[in-house]
């Protein structure tokens, strides 16, 4: 027994000797590979120093802002400051407004100053807070108005105040309106997008999206997943095999705008960081959607103020924002 196993095991390894898959075919396939990957390291650095030239064109090139005449667009918000303002600056420019609002009265008096300048306009009131009545108003709204193509998420509220001093109903609030809303709106408003491959979301997210301040926390969390929930959409639609190219998504990030929710803000340098009106920052955000950018700060240097010293250690940052000193006291 013992030779016969000792014959089988030779047997194996002439066999592994003579093998196609040992030494110089390994040495070979090894080659191969490390050449392959070289390849798509050489093509992926092509890619990125393409995109990158192409991206610092457009930025003295900006592309021809594209047309919303007869868009449906929907804005959440809408019965006062930048919600009735946006409203008011698509309606100019042909869009169907739909009105949504909580507040019936204002939401009306947007609707009825578009119609006096012969503009479109429809009013729906919604708790958008629930998923439920998102629901029920997106299918009324297509039946009554027609699939909606430029979604507006813009409804939000700001608790000002330190984190100890805020009430759990407060917390809650906030996140409901201001992230959780998003979904449901995205939820209900999205697949008609998709199956037409048209379609636009523009997410009014906010500087305290972007860097975090006191007395805004709850506030400051809402902000930062609205952008998280954002670039996560576009990545889905990105990824999809299917081509959703012709669905474009704008996150939208002011820094300090009088639309009331700031009551006590703090300008250490009114001329470096003032004070927007509406009508100051709707230019900007109706700008960037028919530019289709896919996210802007207002002001706009702002952007490339955090780009710039993200790249530094943490606390280096901390030092210009202490200079600014500038942000929200508590109300």
């Amino acid at each position: 027994m013992a030779s016969v196993e000792s014959q089988k095991n030779g047997d194996a390894k002439d066999l592994l000797a003579k093998a196609p898959w040992t030494d110089e075919q390994g040495i070979g396939m090894k080659i191969y590979q490390g050449v392959m990957m070289t390849v798509e390291i050489l093509v992926l650095i092509v890619k990125m120093y393409a995109t990158w030239f192409h991206c610092i064109y457009k930025f003295f090139v900006p592309p021809e802002p594209k047309s919303v005449k007869g868009e449906i667009v929907l804005i959440t918000g809408a019965g006062h400051g930048m919600g009735r303002e946006m409203a008011l600056r698509f309606a100019k420019l042909g869009s169907i407004i739909v009105c949504v609002d909580i507040n019936l009265s204002g939401n009306q008096e947007t609707v009825d100053i578009i119609k006096e300048s012969k503009g479109k306009a429809h009013s729906y009131i919604c708790d958008v807070t629930s998923r439920e009545a998102i629901n029920e108003m997106a299918d009324k709204i297509r039946k009554e108005v027609g699939e909606v193509t430029i979604l507006v998420n813009n409804a939000g509220v700001m608790p000002c105040k330190p984190l100890l001093q805020t009430s759990e109903k407060e917390i809650r609030v906030a996140f409901e309106v201001n992230c959780l809303a998003h979904l449901w709106m995205l939820q209900a408003f999205l697949p008609a997008m998709m199956e037409r491959n048209h379609g636009h979301i523009v997410a009014m997210s906010s500087m305290a999206g972007v860097i975090g301040l006191r007395n805004l926390v709850p506030y400051c969390g809402t902000k930062f997943a609205v952008r998280g929930m954002m670039e996560a959409v576009h990545e889905e639609l990105r990824e999809d095999p299917r081509n959703f190219s012709g669905i474009k998504l704008t996150c939208i990030c002011p820094y300090i705008v009088d639309t009331g929710l700031c009551k006590n803000p703090k300008i250490k340098f009114p001329s470096l960081m003032k004070i927007l009106s509406p009508q100051e920052a709707v230019e900007h955000i109706v700008d960037a959607v028919r530019r289709e950018y896919h996210e802007i700060t207002i002001p706009s240097s702002l952007y490339y103020i955090n780009q710039m010293f993200r790249v530094f250690p943490r606390s280096v940052p901390l030092h210009i924002k202490d200079f600014l000193d500038s942000g929200l006291e508590a109300q």
